[in-house]
């Protein structure tokens, strides 16, 4: 970025976006470094940033340059000016962040609480003698935009450059993938998705998902296998709490956690029907659903959560069925934002019954967290002992926990404190004990052979 400043000086204005610069557009915990840094815009020396999806606020901040209109009246937008915006809530500033544990806890609040386009206000925080700016963001898009966007001409390939250092292995499964929906209201406090794609699911027209896949169809080296039709959460498609598509995300309440909102009417019948057309276009042997189902949604939905297991068990898995349940002891999942042991063993039992009854020899497999803020070696020993002992599984594969910029569990890991309730929580730094936790998981015989501390 300071090449192109360099070579390009006082020409064109310098823009950020994705998701780096997204997740670190204010003041946030670094884990790199271990320290909190200012906005990226400082560092970078950019002239804006355009934080979220931004298809809309690329082609509006184009449009303002193009016309010489103020371009910081953009949404979506963040720029360094001398003053701070009257107008804009003030978050605490870069230095009472860095030197005040509490003070960086309710800068958080106040920016997660306002990432929803129709609720949200301006920010501004000071750094130095200059004021990160951080506009509303930008509207959502309607289906019709939505849809255009997927529709434009993508040449699902890496870029010539990079092929010259050899394929890139990612893109063997993502370019037989489609995305029928973007968003999510789960609010996993690990996960940057509700503050990058926010906490309000858009999806695609049956008519806009389906023309992808017959277009996958034509690609050369397609082989009839479409390995993930979903997205964020694969079962949030279609579905959305009409009292937030009017007023904005609830403040101070969330959709699913601590328990399902009750306002939220589950409906898993337009999947359902989605995947059913999905399977008949001609060229596609198989349609995988592998981005993740959130099961305690399809147990709340007692219209139509079976008919879409039953459909999910019988033709969209490739033997074995991704799910993340993170943990089993409460205490760390009420930190984590997940739902507790009893949805996911009461789902097992659905899954388990249709597979045997479809004669399907498939199976679950586990996303699983260690050192997470809250996590001690016991917990690890109580995780491995439910995994065995409920799931009937010995863990091959844990996630030891990265702190991810601009999420509530970066927050708990730096500050140790909860951000909730302020109370202090043990959080495991080093490395050498991190992986002392993962090993407790992946002991295949005697747990108490890794030794506890």
């Amino acid at each position: 970025m300071n090449l192109i400043r360099r070579f390009y000086k006082n020409t064109r204005p310098i823009v950020l976006g994705g998701i780096e610069a997204s997740l670190r557009r204010v003041a946030h915990y670094d884990f790199w470094s271990d320290r909190i840094r200012g906005s990226i815009l400082f560092d970078a020396k950019a002239d804006y940033l355009l934080y979220g999806m931004a298809e809309r606020s690329v082609l509006e901040l184009a449009l303002a340059i193009k016309n010489s209109a103020d371009v910081e009246q953009t949404r979506g937008l963040c720029y360094l000016a001398r003053q701070k915006r009257e107008e804009y809530l003030e978050l605490p500033s870069f230095v009472e962040v860095c030197g005040d544990k509490l003070a960086f806890i309710n800068m958080y609040h106040t920016f997660y609480q306002n990432n929803d386009p129709i609720n949200a206000k301006g920010l501004c925080q000071q750094h130095g003698d200059r004021f990160l700016i951080q506009n509303p963001p930008a509207f959502y898009q309607d289906q019709r935009e939505t849809d255009a966007i997927y529709d434009l001409p993508y040449e699902y390939d890496q870029h010539p450059y990079y092929a010259l250092s050899g394929k890139v292995k990612a893109l063997e499964t993502i370019k037989f993938s489609i995305s029928t929906h973007r968003g999510c209201y789960g609010e996993c406090n690990f996960c940057a998705i509700a503050v990058h794609e926010g906490r309000t699911v858009r999806w695609r027209s049956e008519a806009s998902v389906l023309a992808e896949a017959r277009h996958l169809t034509e690609l050369p080296g397609f082989k009839g296998y479409i390995l993930d039709a979903g997205g964020p959460t694969a079962n949030m498609y279609a579905i959305e709490c009409d009292k937030k598509l009017k007023s904005g995300s609830c403040q101070g309440k969330r959709c699913l956690t601590p328990n399902i909102c009750p306002v939220l009417k589950i409906d898993h019948k337009p999947q359902t029907d989605l995947l059913r057309q999905l399977r008949k276009i001609k060229g596609v042997t198989k349609v995988f659903v592998a981005s993740g189902i959130r099961y305690d949604m399809l147990l709340a939905d007692r219209k139509s959560g079976q008919e879409y297991l039953q459909e999910i068990v019988e033709h969209h898995v490739s033997g074995q069925l991704k799910i993340a349940p993170e943990h089993s002891e409460n205490h760390i999942l009420h930190r984590m934002g997940k739902p507790g042991r009893t949805p996911l063993l009461k789902f097992k039992q659905h899954f388990d019954n249709l597979s045997h009854s479809s004669g399907k020899n498939q199976f679950l497999t586990y996303y699983l967290i260690a050192a997470y803020p809250g996590c001690t070696d016991t917990d690890m020993l109580k995780l491995k002992e439910f995994a065995s002992q409920s799931l009937q599984i010995n863990p091959e594969q844990i996630q030891v926990f990265t702190p991810t910029p601009s999420t509530y569990a970066s927050v708990m890991y730096y500050t140790e404190m909860d951000p909730f309730t302020h109370e202090e929580i043990f959080v495991e730094k080093d490395p050498v004990k991190k992986q002392r936790q993962k090993d407790i998981i992946l002991q295949k015989s005697n747990t108490h052979s890794v030794k506890v501390r």
